[in-house]
């Protein structure tokens, strides 16, 4: 299994994380209990600690925004964690490009703990990210670890245009995240497509999509079984190539929306060296 560095830090990870999502737990995905305060933040920690049987957590994350909480208590409370060992590293999740901003501006005029990584949803299927918060992540060197890489399982090549579907799947119950499903399936014939140039299945290619991506540290799978986990590990020896990541990035591409359109145009000048075309957050020469 290959390695990449975790954002700015000197520690190294693995290129696919398993998450435990498929396992255990009960209501609605978007529910929250007790928001960001240092009350609850210290509690769940404690609560963690005791139900992991360890002293201390290598990355812990918030995963979601409290707008009742003001960012500096939770910092504040997560940098106390961080000095008493009981946190390594602190991240974050679901967060837009400007909250994290405005967490790392907070951090930094406070000498607090700061956030090294973002979890998030990026696919094929979803490509949002790119807007705001991948250039950001580059801009300020921070980890990317990827939940969701199969659309929830749309991806998975177990769903088709003629209405081929995997019944067990959690995307058959449960329509997240959500996908424009025509655009979807044109992403999955382009898949088919260079899956079978690659001899990989569908699932490798979406993963393999995504290990290509320079701004990605490490790709969550949620593998139920045996046989998924291990057709999932064999996506970081899917090579794709230049002719395949073009396939794939012109049927899945966003359509551009401003500021987007207006920074592609004054990045593309005549100066020397190299010039960042922050619309797709490449370095390109002029």
């Amino acid at each position: 299994m290959d390695h990449q560095q975790l954002g700015n830090t000197g520690v190294f990870v693995s290129r696919i994380c398993f998450g435990a999502m498929t396992f255990g737990g009960s209501g609605s995905i978007f529910q929250v209990i007790g928001g960001l305060s240092r009350l609850h933040i210290m509690q769940a920690i404690e609560g963690s600690l005791v139900r992991m049987n360890t002293d201390h957590i290598d990355l812990y994350q918030i995963h979601g925004f409290d707008s009742l909480t003001p960012l500096e208590e939770t910092l504040s409370a997560l940098t106390d964690l961080v000095r008493q060992g009981k946190v390594r590293y602190i991240g974050c999740s679901n967060l837009a490009a400007w909250q994290i901003m405005k967490a790392l501006g907070i951090s930094a005029l406070g000498h607090l703990e700061k956030f090294v990584t973002l979890q998030a949803y990026y696919s094929l299927a979803g490509r949002d990210l790119e807007r705001e918060i991948v250039p950001m992540l580059l801009d300020q060197k921070m980890g990317l670890l990827v939940w969701s890489p199969l659309a929830g399982g749309f991806l998975s090549g177990k769903f088709t245009r003629d209405g081929a579907s995997d019944n067990e799947a959690r995307r058959s119950k449960f329509s997240f995240p959500p996908v424009n499903l025509e655009r979807a399936y044109d992403i999955i014939d382009a898949m088919q497509a260079v899956a079978k140039r690659r001899n990989a299945t569908v699932a490798q290619v979406a993963l393999s999509w995504l290990l290509h991506q320079p701004v990605v540290t490490s790709v969550i799978i949620g593998a139920k079984n045996a046989s998924q986990l291990k057709d999932n590990l064999g996506s970081t020896d899917v090579k794709l190539d230049a002719e395949d990541l073009k396939q794939l990035e012109e049927v899945s591409r966003l359509t551009p929306e401003y500021p987007g359109w207006m920074l592609a145009g004054q990045g593309s000048d005549r100066r020397p060296g190299q010039v960042r075309d922050w619309s797709r957050f490449t370095v390109t020469k002029p």
